[in-house]
């Protein structure tokens, strides 16, 4: 009967052993899930953030882009204005070269009569 009994405790044990040993296997198993659970979150963060910086560098970029066009706009609507007023400021000095031989040719045809008068009062005087 004894014997029975030992049996009987220690096939116990030895249920007790393996449920232990079940429990533990199953302990290590949840842990192990949630580290690859952890380190799958950990990379999805990480690539968000790469996301996030690799986008944020490409409307950096973008409004370099923009400002330097605009800027190279500014520029050229600039040179055209300048190169428009310096057009005109040289067709008014044009201008007024052209009215200034035109006034002198009118003197000097003035003078030419002037003259030619002076000499025939000069010639009437002499006959």
């Amino acid at each position: 009967m004894l014997k029975k009994e030992e049996e009987e405790e220690e096939e116990i044990e030895n249920e007790d052993e393996e449920e232990e040993e079940e429990k533990e296997e199953e302990e290590k198993e949840v842990e192990v899930e949630e580290e690859e659970e952890e380190e799958k979150e950990k990379e999805e963060d990480e690539k968000k953030k790469d996301d996030e910086e690799e986008e944020e560098e490409e409307d950096e970029k973008e409004d370099e882009e923009e400002n330097e066009d605009k800027e190279e706009k500014e520029a050229e609507e600039k040179e055209a204005e300048e190169n428009e007023e310096e057009e005109k400021e040289d067709d008014e000095e044009e201008e007024d070269e052209e009215k200034q031989e035109d006034d002198d040719d009118d003197d000097d045809e003035e003078e030419e009569e002037e003259k030619e008068k002076e000499k025939k009062k000069e010639e009437a005087l002499y006959e």
